[in-house]
C-alpha cells in the first residue's frame, strides 16, 4: 500500500490547515504538524475546516524540523516553493514521499531549499502572482502525485440517486 505524507512546516492560518487535513483525510495522506504551530489545534476555525473528517486522519506532531527529519529518516523529500526550478508534475514520486510546504507568509527556509535544489518543486503561475493559498497547494500537489499512483484505495466513480435520466 502506497504512503504520501503532506508535510505542514509551521503553519500560521488555522483555516489552511483544517484544509488541508480535509484533504489528506479525503485521501488517505498521513499530515505531520511542524511546530511551532500558528493556532491552538483545538481552534474553532480549524475543526469547522475539517469538521467531520478528523475521525479519518492519521496526524503526527514534531517540535520542529530537526525533530521532523530525525523521526522520518529515509523517506523521499520534495520540497514545495515559489522558488522551486522544477515543476511538480515534472517529478516523480515513490511510495514513502513527504510533500513539504512552508508557513504562508514565508514558505520553507531558504537552507533548506538551497540544499535540496533538485527536490525543490513550482506549481506553475504567471509572473505577477506571488503565491497560490497553501491550501490549495497542497491540494494539487497531493492530487498530481495520487494520479501518478493511480488512485490507489480511492473511490473514482460516483453515482447518482433517486434520479432518472430523461432523454431531452
Amino acid at each position: 500500500m502506497s504512503v504520501l505524507n503532506i508535510v505542514m512546516v509551521e503553519p500560521e492560518i488555522p483555516q489552511n490547515t483544517g484544509n488541508v487535513a480535509r484533504t489528506c483525510a479525503a485521501t488517505g495522506a498521513r499530515l505531520h504538524l511542524v511546530k511551532p504551530l500558528g493556532f491552538e489545534i483545538s481552534d474553532k476555525y480549524l475543526k469547522r475546516a475539517g469538521l467531520d473528517y478528523w475521525n479519518l486522519l492519521d496526524i503526527t506532531y514534531y517540535e520542529d524540523l530537526q525533530d521532523f527529519f530525525e523521526k522520518t529518516k529515509g523517506g523521499n523529500y520534495f520540497y514545495f516553493s515559489t522558488k522551486g526550478t522544477h515543476i511538480h508534475s515534472d517529478a516523480e514520486y515513490p511510495d514513502n514521499s513527504y510533500l513539504l510546504f512552508g508557513k504562508e507568509t514565508k514558505g520553507l527556509p531558504e537552507e533548506l531549499l538551497l540544499k535540496n535544489q533538485d527536490k525543490t518543486l513550482r506549481i506553475p503561475m504567471i509572473d505577477e502572482a506571488r503565491s497560490l493559498n497553501l491550501s490549495n497547494s497542497v491540494a494539487i500537489a497531493v492530487y498530481e502525485v495520487l494520479r501518478q499512483w493511480n488512485y490507489p484505495r480511492l473511490l473514482c466513480k460516483g453515482q447518482l440517486h433517486n434520479h432518472k435520466w430523461e432523454e431531452v
